[in-house]
């Protein structure tokens, strides 16, 4: 919950929101200005996107800054009513690498996942390069789980009805406190670090594998040849 920040890493001397530190919230690495609160800055964002603003608790999916590497191929945050209750929206901040751009979609709940009780399913068009072995031509398809004991991520890229890439999640809530934190720092010392050398890895496999290369979509504008 971004309302609790200072509170969680209260009596956790190698975390912090405030300042530098080992394990560290730094609010230049997340959605809007960094003079602005950032539940704030995803009110703002989801208000402007569904006409709707989110007055309750936010809850931000992420991964903190460690060892002074940042890096966070997507954050979720899941924006609550007022009451907490019900799940007004869920805004996915996305990092592309190695460009460092920030994309973001603003997904609502919808008919399409009545038969997913806790869930919110959504279809929508790409429209933000990741990877260059993905074309822009693709769909996502996303199945998004509420926070809850357990949390569930799926995301599917399509082409037409072909699925061609498929990627899960499934975590298990555990509740934030200097023991466990000190826990999470001994089996991931250094997780965006190892986020981004499989991605590269990967990358490398693929180009080894002379899978199609699709350039970022900025460089192919300024390489296209003008017309006479």
């Amino acid at each position: 919950d971004l309302a609790e920040l200072d509170q969680v890493f209260r009596g956790a001397w190698l975390w912090s929101s405030r300042r530098w530190n080992l394990y560290y919230f730094k609010r230049a690495d997340y959605l809007g200005p960094t003079e602005l609160p950032l539940d704030e800055a995803v009110r703002r964002r989801v208000a402007a996107e569904i006409g709707r603003r989110p007055e309750g608790p936010i809850r931000l999916l992420t991964t903190l800054r460690s060892w002074g590497i940042g890096f966070n191929p997507v954050s979720f945050y899941y924006c609550f009513d007022a009451e907490g209750e019900e799940l007004v929206a869920v805004l996915a901040e996305i990092t592309n690498t190695p460009w460092g751009e920030r994309h973001t979609y603003v997904l609502t709940p919808d008919a399409e996942a009545a038969g997913l009780p806790h869930h919110l399913r959504a279809r929508f068009a790409k429209d933000f390069h990741v990877s260059p072995f993905h074309p822009m031509e693709q769909e996502y398809q996303w199945t998004l789980g509420v926070p809850g004991q357990y949390l569930g991520i799926a995301m599917r890229n399509l082409e037409g009805s072909q699925r061609v890439f498929d990627a899960s999640l499934t975590l298990r809530r555990v509740e934030l406190t200097p023991a466990n934190l000190r826990r999470s720092a001994l089996r991931h010392p250094v997780q965006p670090l190892v986020a981004l050398l499989l991605i590269y890895l990967h990358a490398l496999i693929l180009w080894l594998k002379r899978v199609p290369f699709h350039p970022h979509p900025a460089k192919k504008k300024r390489t296209a040849p003008k017309p006479p």
